[in-house]
């Protein structure tokens, strides 16, 4: 049975490959179900379209499929034992304890994939009726690594990267399918999680949240201003990590002799939006915005998270910062051990720049560190620090070392 998509009206022919497929097949090859889960509208099912074409699949958002899934599952996966995908698997909870016993009874890899849009329990749910028998993927929007040539892959910083965006021809058209997919998510998404928000509230979050974008996360803070509870604000914050909204990096912790910041930064995950929350309505907006160097940091801090955490999903991501002001945007685990990477958004960068990066490095006794910036030359500036192009890192023509042996895609 084949089903048409959302995103296939979107994309057709023009289908993009995507960094994940790999990363894919490798799990296949090693587990008997695959959970593919990422943000609704990021491409799941015409990635996995693409990539397994030969698979049955059913959308269980369709009443016809979810009837015939879930009248019997049992009876259901036992007819069909091997290469079925499920969509929307969260809407059919009890699929997964079918699953187990059918699994148990032959655990050969390579016979199932579930897709599950942004609903937190989904991952849970799957850890517990499944351990050690699943593999996770996650699959982001378009990254500015898949867009590389494309022509609206300039676009991708301000626009972000969902796949819909980039079919659209006006600035107009994707500020109102951004407008939609916001409040769709406060109105039917939120409330098909399980959790009962009320949407202007979960509104006024986000927007408070896009205006603190690449800054610390201070919940009490927020808590106050809302005129609620902190920890139901935390259970909210909650709710738009798991639902792939938001990214709280954490602090590292190290045994060093100087005090480290505590509290983590605070993201919004997709740029666009970010751009939509804070009423940006073009590029010339975000060209004069006064905090857009805090834009630019977290689209390269989403692209290379993305990236370490395809290859390990439980990769370690985190910021260095001292109470004393040393900060560096980003700390990924690479093959080579910890990787500091400074982001800064202007053409020049000097020694003044990098003196959170070198303490870092110092603190830490690592031999090397990076800084992306955006401009167009590469240089060093000695001792290890390494001055890269942000679109060289984009179209991964540089090694940062972040790939891991017998991953699908090393870097060039």
């Amino acid at each position: 049975m084949k089903f048409v998509s959302p995103d296939d009206k979107f994309q057709g022919m023009n289908y993009l490959p995507r960094e994940a497929q790999g990363r894919l097949r490798e799990l296949l090859r090693t587990f008997p179900v695959v959970l593919l889960h990422g943000p609704r509208q990021c491409g799941k099912s015409t990635f996995v379209r693409h990539v397994l074409p030969d698979w049955t699949q059913f959308d269980l958002e369709r009443g016809p499929d979810r009837r015939l899934v879930g009248a019997d599952p049992d009876g259901f996966l036992a007819a069909n034992a091997a290469r079925v995908v499920f969509d929307e698997v969260q809407l059919l909870p009890e699929l997964l304890q079918s699953l187990r016993p059918v699994i148990d009874a032959d655990r050969r890899p390579g016979r199932y994939v579930l897709l599950g849009s942004a609903s937190p329990a989904i991952l849970r749910s799957a850890s517990e009726s499944l351990a050690g028998r699943i593999g996770f993927l996650e699959l982001a929007p378009f990254s500015a690594f898949e867009l590389r040539g494309r022509k609206r892959g300039a676009d991708r910083w301000f626009h972000g990267g969902y796949p819909p965006v980039h079919a659209l021809r006006t600035d107009v058209q994707r500020a109102d399918w951004l407008d939609a997919y916001l409040e769709t998510f406060v109105q039917r998404d939120v409330p098909s999680f399980g959790y009962s928000v009320p949407p202007e509230r979960l509104r006024k979050l986000l927007a408070m949240l896009a205006h603190n974008h690449g800054g610390l996360l201070n919940t009490s803070e927020l808590a106050r201003a809302l005129g609620l509870a902190a920890n139901t604000v935390a259970a909210h914050l909650d709710l738009l990590e798991g639902a792939f909204v938001i990214r709280r990096l954490q602090p590292h912790f190290a045994n060093v002799k100087k005090r480290l910041v505590k509290s983590p930064k605070l993201y919004l995950r997709d740029s666009g939006l970010l751009h939509r929350l804070l009423e940006l309505r073009s590029r010339a907006d975000l060209d004069v915005w006064p905090r857009r160097g805090a834009s630019f940091e977290g689209l390269v801090v989403e692209e290379l998270c993305s990236r370490a955490v395809r290859h390990d999903p439980r990769a370690p991501v985190a910021f260095w910062r001292t109470h004393a002001g040393a900060e560096v945007d980003l700390l990924l685990k690479g093959e080579r051990g910890l990787v500091p990477i400074e982001i800064r958004l202007g053409q020049q960068v000097d020694s003044r720049d990098i003196r959170g990066l070198r303490g870092c490095m110092e603190d830490l006794r690592l031999e090397r560190g990076f800084v992306i910036y955006g401009g167009n030359d590469r240089f060093s500036l000695g001792g290890g620090v390494e001055v890269v192009p942000w679109v060289e890192v984009a179209a991964d023509r540089i090694d940062l070392g972040l790939d891991r042996p017998g991953s699908a895609r090393k870097s060039k």
